[in-house]
């Protein structure tokens, strides 16, 4: 009978030991899960924000743009040639910047789709939905840029035919 009981005091000292186990992996798991969930937070926040600021310079560059585009046409009104050119490069140099800024802020809001995907979060996915609707006036601005770019070379261009 004591052999018994010895047996099974022997069986719980192990499952006791067993679970404390357990319980320390539980612990460092968690810790490592919230760690990396606080990681995923601040990835998705922070492409938020990029795509937020790519966007703004988009929209820079598409007023860059519409300016040049005016500067090109006035400058072929008075039959200065070389300020429409000037215009004309400068208002395809802004409509490209306006195009990498577009595609910065798409990038950033695949970061933060890439994050939310991991992370179920309601301010991942906000600030996954903010980064979307960045990109896409990034990508608006940038096609309004373009074609004002095309405006203001063949402002240039009818200069140069006169």
């Amino acid at each position: 009978m004591n052999d018994d009981i010895e047996k099974i005091y022997a069986k719980l000292v192990a499952h006791e030991t067993e679970i404390i186990n357990l319980r320390k992996g539980y612990m460092i798991i968690n810790e490592r899960y919230t760690k990396a969930l606080v990681s995923l937070k601040q990835l998705t926040n922070s492409a938020s924000e990029a795509a937020k600021k790519a966007c703004l310079a988009a929209e820079k560059a598409n007023l860059a743009t519409a300016r040049c585009a005016i500067a090109a046409r006035e400058a072929a009104a008075q039959s200065v040639i070389v300020a429409a050119e000037s215009a004309a490069e400068a208002a395809s140099f802004s409509a490209e910047a306006a195009i990498e800024a577009a595609a910065a802020a798409s990038a950033a809001a695949a970061a933060a789709a890439a994050a939310v995907a991991h992370q179920a979060e309601a301010s991942s996915l906000q600030a996954s939905a903010e980064a979307a609707v960045a990109t896409k006036r990034a990508a608006e601005a940038a096609a309004e840029a373009v074609k004002m770019a095309n405006v203001a070379a063949a402002s240039a261009k009818s200069v140069q035919r006169k």
